[in-house]
């Protein structure tokens, strides 16, 4: 019986190493790889002021960036936010604030989504070594299963040690399958909170 459940959890462990995806050995994920976003894909609206890329220099825009950024603030409360924002602004500061306000945004997101996409691609290339130090375990087990003077005590104790490492790698495939969905909410975050400050934009 232990036999049949490890060659089960060496079946699986085949069956749910992250396959590449593109170019890249080490991205996993279904979704294509796009290392970084162009400024236009996300922005429709007017031209930025000369001086948006100075946002970080603005204590306001900073925090109200980092705020904003937050997924765990909810993406409606985080449109008020931005309405808030700008009716507090007077009339000939709010052309240079909203543009920073916007570069901001996209500045710390796309970092922040390239960051991600780095961490699954250093998460994928460690599960390819543990998978690969998996079989090698499994073959070893296997090899000494076939020798007749083999332990029966030692086969079981590494029958459970194979089990429980095959559990934890499948654990982390799971984890591996949620974080490749960071990037595409991230990107449709940003995509969100820039249509909300390109109508706030056209309002005043």
């Amino acid at each position: 019986m232990r036999f049949v459940v490890v060659t089960v959890f060496y079946g699986v462990l085949w069956t749910t190493v992250p396959a590449a995806q593109g170019d890249d050995p080490d991205w996993p994920c279904i979704q294509r790889k796009v290392p970084e976003l162009s400024f236009g894909q996300i922005w429709n609206g007017p031209e930025l002021a000369p001086n948006a890329a100075d946002w970080a220099k603005d204590t306001d825009v900073a925090q109200l960036v980092m705020e904003l950024a937050a997924r765990r603030i909810p993406l409606a409360e985080a449109e008020h936010r931005i309405e808030d924002f700008s009716a507090m602004l007077a009339p000939e500061e709010r052309y240079t604030q909203l543009s920073k306000l916007m570069q901001g945004l996209f500045d710390h997101m796309n970092r922040e989504r390239s960051q991600v996409m780095s961490g699954i691609g250093r998460y994928a290339h460690a599960q390819r070594e543990i998978a690969a130090a998996l079989r090698q375990d499994a073959s070893e087990v296997d090899k000494l299963r076939g020798q007749a003077n083999a332990n029966a005590n030692e086969i079981a104790v590494r029958d459970e040690q194979l089990i429980l490492k095959t559990r934890i790698f499948q654990e982390r495939v799971q984890s591996l399958t949620f974080v490749c969905e960071v990037p595409t909410l991230i990107e449709q975050r940003l995509y969100a909170l820039a249509k909300a400050i390109s109508q706030t934009w056209e309002k005043r």
